[in-house]
């Protein structure tokens, strides 16, 4: 940090923040109490940290600024709300909000636009744009905490971009979310999606930070998988199932893979004998996703309930642990997929 020009609060550890404070003169312990008015209340606002002297809010007023400005919400017939947030550079993105029942799951971006270039995904219609920065990342689940008003239960980093490509920024949201006098976040109930290389998956085990894995796969074989996240590295598609493995074993947690049903493409009787394969005896549970529309691929459509449903079932009669995922806020176009078109890209 530097006091050169206005700085995010909400990337900042408490380490960051004793230095900067200690060269406006302010006693060491002024860092945690700015570091828990951030993380653990959400409070964005130097002006509203009521725990400091008047002085300092003023001050700090000058010196700090929100990494996001919140643009609109929309919310869902099902309760689902999709948050569109402005960066300092004229970018947006989206996050999403996800209650049910007991649990509130905030589905997080780590990018601008995607590199991977999935078919059936409106995030990387115009491909990455840049990265977001690690106080771009956590400060969308300080905002949705604020508009839910307790924290959530879950963190899915299942937005807008690669979270692997990013992996600095996100694993320094991470340890800002687990951090005990911030959201004090179990690792348990993070989740970290990829759709990337078996190196990054490595890498993620490696840093050791306790979060459940999840790999979007969407096909069993490399000549599908190419056709339909054509970002991703070829000829890869069982290596990277085996470092899901490998992170399940080291992990002692099952890692899931989304496979997403697209009509014709990967829904036959074929494609199930082969996923059922690939996960056998890997710790790997499949979560099968219905294509949520996009409109920029109106030929891909989804199967008919009938076929989801037999698919889930094969799956189940050869053995693979499995769950077919209720749609949710396809209305506000807030479903898996659906995020961020170009009115969330730039403007």
């Amino acid at each position: 940090m530097s006091n050169d020009e206005p700085t995010p609060l909400a990337g900042c550890t408490v380490e960051d923040l004793r230095a900067f404070l200690t060269t406006l003169g302010e006693p060491a312990y002024r860092a945690k109490q700015v570091f828990q008015a951030v993380q653990q209340r959400g409070v964005i606002d130097a002006a509203d940290m009521t725990t400091l002297p008047l002085a300092l809010r003023e001050r700090l007023g000058s010196l700090v600024r929100p990494a996001l400005q919140p643009l609109e919400v929309q919310t869902s017939a099902d309760g689902t709300a999709k948050f569109l947030f402005g960066l300092a550079d004229g970018k947006r993105v989206e996050a999403v909000l996800i209650p049910e029942n007991e649990r509130n799951t905030v589905c997080v971006s780590t990018q601008v636009g995607c590199p991977m270039a999935c078919v059936f995904c409106a995030s990387g219609v115009k491909g990455l744009i840049r990265n977001l920065t690690t106080a771009e990342i956590a400060e969308q689940l300080l905002r949705v905490r604020a508009h839910l008003g307790v924290r959530p239960t879950n963190v899915v980093l299942m937005g807008m971009g690669e979270p692997l490509l990013n992996l600095p920024a996100v694993e320094a949201a991470i340890r800002l979310w687990i951090d005990r006098d911030g959201l004090g976040f179990s690792p348990r109930r993070i989740t970290v999606s990829t759709a990337g290389t078996p190196s990054k998956v490595d890498r993620l085990l490696e840093l050791e930070l306790g979060v459940n894995l999840a790999i979007s796969l969407h096909a069993a074989d490399d000549e599908t998988r190419a056709r339909l996240v054509p970002g991703s590295p070829p000829g890869r598609t069982e290596a990277l199932v085996e470092a899901g493995a490998r992170y399940a074993r080291k992990s002692g947690r099952d890692v899931t893979v989304e496979y997403v049903l697209i009509a014709g493409e990967n829904d036959a009787p074929e494609d199930a004998d082969a996923l059922a394969r690939l996960v056998a005896g890997r710790h790997i549970h499949v979560n099968l996703i219905p294509l949520n529309p996009v409109s920029h691929r109106p030929d891909l459509l989804a199967p008919s309930g009938r076929v989801a449903n037999a698919f889930a079932d094969h799956l189940r009669d050869l053995g693979a642990s499995v769950t077919l995922r209720t749609q949710r806020g396809e209305d506000i176009a807030a479903a898996c997929g659906q995020l961020a078109l170009e009115r969330a890209l730039t403007e």
